[in-house]
């Protein structure tokens, strides 16, 4: 079975001969080298490319590294670099290059796990100056994982973030009903790999590994962590409070009462941003919506995929309400929108002592999804089957005086409808499956 991929073909298709390496990136296991040397170098092939002119090669395979024992045989093929790491001698792999290309032509060079090639942004940033190469990457070590790649390539650089499965991309291929597809999804998440397993088993197990074995390993590498107990402990709770909202002294308390040791704002600081950079977790700001200006603390944070955050915590919350705002959080990302959390500042009057009190109160908006010019606020609910639930999840939006679009999004199988104060009430299944639900 093979996962179309179609948004990310097109944005790749946008970017052919644009001048600057592509750069793939996201989470580990998201389908990546898939996306590159699979349904990318098919495309290509289609459009009339012929297959001489399209350079594959993998740092990681033997049968490519093989290509290149031939060329400057006295070199060798494997180096010690200044971390002490094993590397691909860039000299040889130059003169590969140059032995399958000529200045007449144009060629494309798709490159995976670049990061085994000694002194590869130095080798790209080269490339890239010769008009008749276009040039593609992936990476997934510690390093390249980062989402900081970017400055190796001084500029030259045009990143294309891959996420695991959209609940779209799975709903696609499996003929499944509505219900069960949710299910599956909402438990085990997007990552292709788990998505073609056949058991529950199976998944859960693979996803503890890529928890424990992958990411986690990769994080101790990057940063030289002694070792991983204190960020997993960091990352679990996490994963306890999807779309609750943290700063560090309150998850460095929580980290106390449970560990039953300290760890400061700074290091639970720097663990989030180690996490994030690694493509994890998202954080994602406060935004006063009448202030306009950000809150910078407390924030949210969410998981770059649900079924990873789930086997954190052994799939014991396995709660809908912040799993659906989780899910509804990176379609918008996958959709290309930023996305903040939306506050709407008010004063209300309350009835104190046999007084009339004014105070002022914050209330929430999901999601303020922007792209360019367009802009939209998101409520993700369960269910709105009550007076007091409709009041609470519309009462934020009423307080906003400006003409963009508010959506509530709910688990409720309803057809897409405005109500009488012009928000647009949608299931979450037309939401997620129809890439254009925002424009209802």
């Amino acid at each position: 079975m093979e996962f179309s991929r179609n948004k990310y073909l097109d944005r790749i298709r946008a970017r052919k001969n644009n001048g600057l390496i592509k750069i793939i990136i996201g989470i580990r296991r998201a389908g990546k080298s898939y996306l590159l040397n699979e349904i990318f170098y098919n495309d290509l092939v289609k459009s009339g490319i012929e297959k001489k002119n399209i350079i594959r090669f993998a740092f990681d395979s033997d049968e490519d590294i093989d290509k290149l024992y031939e060329f400057c045989p006295e070199e060798p093929i494997v180096i010690i670099d200044e971390n002490k790491k094993k590397k691909i001698n860039s000299k040889k792999f130059r003169a590969y290059i140059s032995s399958v290309t000529s200045e007449e032509g144009d060629y494309y060079l798709l490159l995976d796990e670049v990061q085994l090639l000694d002194n590869f942004e130095a080798v790209l940033n080269g490339y890239v100056r010769h008009r008749n190469l276009d040039i593609y990457v992936t990476g997934s070590n510690s390093k390249f994982l980062s989402k900081d790649v970017i400055t190796e390539f001084k500029a030259r650089g045009d990143e294309i973030h891959i996420f695991p499965l959209t609940f779209s991309e799975y709903a696609e291929a499996f003929e499944l009903p509505r219900d069960k597809l949710w299910n599956e999804y909402v438990v085990f998440g997007g990552i292709p790999q788990i998505a073609l397993m056949q058991t529950d088993e199976q998944k859960t197990q693979y996803l503890h590994n890529l928890c424990q074995n992958l990411y986690l390993s990769d994080i101790v590498e990057r940063y030289n962590l002694k070792t991983d107990e204190d960020i997993s402990e960091v990352l679990d709770i996490i994963a306890s409070g999807i779309g609750s909202l943290v700063n560090p002294p309150k998850l460095s308390n929580t980290f106390s009462s449970v560990k039953s040791k300290d760890l400061s704002n700074l290091t639970i600081s720097r663990y989030i941003e180690y996490l994030s950079d690694s493509f994890l977790i998202s954080k994602t700001l406060r935004y006063d919506v009448k202030g306009k200006k950000y809150i910078n603390t407390p924030f949210k944070l969410y998981f770059e995929d649900i079924g990873v955050r789930n086997a954190r915590i052994n799939f014991r919350q396995v709660e809908e309400t912040h799993i659906m705002e989780n899910i509804i959080f990176n379609e918008l990302r996958f959709r290309g929108y930023n996305v903040d959390v939306g506050v709407v500042e008010i004063r209300e009057r309350e009835y104190e002592n046999g007084e009339i009190i004014s105070r002022r109160k914050q209330l929430e908006v999901d999601f303020v999804a922007t792209l360019g010019s367009r802009k939209y606020y998101i409520q993700s609910a369960l269910h709105m089957d009550t007076k007091e639930k409709i009041e609470q999840e519309t009462k934020s939006l009423k307080n906003i005086d400006d003409s963009f679009k508010k959506i509530i999004v709910v688990r409720d199988a309803i057809k897409p409808r405005q109500d009488e104060n012009g928000f647009v009430l949608m299931s979450v299944w037309d939401f997620l499956t129809n890439y254009d639900s925002l424009n209802f």
